[in-house]
């Protein structure tokens, strides 16, 4: 139940070419305190409910729980989550032993492309594609529940 990930900016779109897999994503919080969020999401045509709980100092850790729903429960939650619904699609590609995924947000985040990639200690070393940018790992702006509430197109 533990998540460990960093998180960087994308440089170009050269990772949509060696992407292996694609899925459009649509979630919603029911709670986007940092302290607890409670995510709602369809993925293709399947549906999550996802509890995290606050990140640790450096932002790289923290609790993290999911199960499966039915895609008609995931529509209806979504229905009566917060204000600001998240649209993207999510890129998997391969780079040495990880799978980044990188998402590609629309609506009032379009512009906006952020990748992440999940690691089994916090100190683990991985191939960095020539595409990734500046690590934003920590920087709660970047957190989805961040970007529901002050999307990236109102950022000055």
């Amino acid at each position: 139940m533990t998540e460990i990930e960093r998180k960087f900016l994308v440089l170009n779109d050269t990772y949509k070419t060696e992407a292996f897999a694609q899925k459009r994503i649509t979630q919603g919080y029911l709670n986007s305190e940092p302290e607890r969020t409670v995510r709602v999401r369809t993925k293709a045509d399947k549906g999550y409910l996802t509890i995290k709980g606050e990140s640790n100092a450096s932002g790289t850790t923290r609790m993290e729980w999911e199960t499966e729903i039915t895609l008609a429960d995931a529509k209806q939650l979504l229905a009566i989550c917060e204000k600001g619904i998240i649209d993207k699609t999510r890129y998997e590609v391969k780079a040495g032993n990880h799978t980044f995924e990188v998402d590609e947000f629309y609506g009032d985040n379009a512009g906006l492309v952020i990748a992440e990639v999940e690691l089994t200690d916090e100190n683990e070393a991985f191939e960095k594609p020539e595409w990734l940018g500046q690590e934003v790992t920590g920087n709660e702006r970047y957190y989805n529940a961040y970007l529901s509430q002050k999307p990236f197109t109102t950022w000055k």
